[in-house]
């Protein structure tokens, strides 16, 4: 538990609360696609049903979350992030060539504000799927509903600006949000100076450390706490890239961040501590609708909540509890077994 010398972070992965979460939601979008198999996004909710029964919708945002919501009241983290790899537009048009697009009516809204959430990071490989246009209604639908962001914007000194999150019992916690060259980000993404678009890495090297550092430090003041939240990898993968423990050991050892909160893989992957510094490689997806898919890896349904305690003083890692929770009937319910593991470094 937190005392007044700690603090506790949410982290969770992706949030994918569009195409067929969408659908069972009260305001969807149209269900059009553009994908080379399926047209439709309620042909997403069939293939669910036809695995965990029928999806009496429209589910409430509460119902979306479920299992979860208690959990996460319990650990009462003073803030709370996630990865939110929808655009929340009912406008613009679907990125030409891209294999799958996901979108959310911005009416849905309610499916991220239910659980509390503090901070969307932008930054991967489906913010602008809806275009640039989509992109401008997902900023400004987040932040109507009081939801920071980081990661895109529009233009490159928006998109790679940290945002700044007060802790409770003062302090500040600085997230700086980027999408790996190695995510499926489209280099026409990239934000420039004269257009919008994600935070993208020009490698995860030394360029790419440079660009962190330099966002970091146009912000960071003294006693700051820095999470970088970061879209790397494959969607599925069979154990950490050895370039992925170089950059975060290098974030680290050069005194950069207290956390390394990575994503893109569909299912968890292990955890690190470097130095007292947390490093998530990959927190794995939290909202999807991806029941009815043959599933690629080992434990592609489970959901996992990541609940960090970190000290003020250095933001070394000071408790960490993983809450596992499965996706069934697009509900985030309690795991059949094993449904958290705790440890101190």
């Amino acid at each position: 538990m937190p005392t007044d010398d700690t603090f506790t972070l949410m982290l969770a992965g992706d949030v994918m609360t569009g195409r067929g979460i969408d659908q069972v939601l009260a305001h969807p979008a149209p269900p059009q696609l553009h994908e080379a198999h399926v047209r439709d996004a309620r042909v997403y909710v069939r293939l669910a049903e036809k695995v965990d029964g029928p999806i009496a919708a429209p589910l409430t945002p509460a119902q979306l979350w479920a299992d979860a919501l208690p959990a996460i009241a319990q650990a009462a983290p003073a803030l709370r992030i996630v990865n939110l790899e929808t655009a929340v537009t009912a406008r613009g048009q679907a990125w030409p060539g891209k294999a799958v697009h996901y979108r959310m009516h911005p009416a849905n809204i309610g499916c991220l504000t239910v659980a509390g959430l503090d901070l969307c990071s932008l930054a991967n490989n489906h913010a602008v799927d809806w275009g640039h246009e989509g992109l401008a209604d997902t900023l400004q639908a987040l932040s109507a509903a009081g939801l920071a962001v980081a990661g895109a914007g529009p233009d490159l000194a928006a998109a790679s600006a940290p945002a700044v999150l007060t802790l409770p019992g003062g302090g500040r916690l600085i997230v700086s949000a980027w999408a790996a060259p190695d995510c499926g980000v489209p280099d026409a993404w990239a934000a420039t100076p004269r257009r919008p678009g994600v935070a993208l890495l020009k490698d995860l090297g030394a360029a790419g450390l440079q660009q962190v550092e330099a966002s970091i430090e146009a912000q960071r003041r003294a006693g700051d706490r820095v999470l970088l939240t970061l879209h790397w990898g494959a969607n599925w993968v069979d154990q950490v890239p050895a370039e992925h423990r170089r950059f975060a050991h290098a974030l680290i050892d050069r005194g950069l961040v207290d956390v390394l909160h990575g994503h893109s893989s569909h299912h968890p992957l292990p955890w690190e501590l470097h130095a007292g510094k947390l490093v998530l490689f990959g927190c794995g997806d939290l909202i999807n609708d991806y029941e009815g898919i043959q599933p690629h890896m080992p434990q592609h349904d489970v959901a996992c909540l990541y609940f960090a305690t970190l000290s003020r003083a250095t933001g070394q890692l000071q408790h960490l509890r993983i809450e596992s929770l499965q996706r069934r009937g697009f509900r985030l319910v309690r795991a059949e077994a094993g449904t958290a593991s705790s440890t101190d470094p």
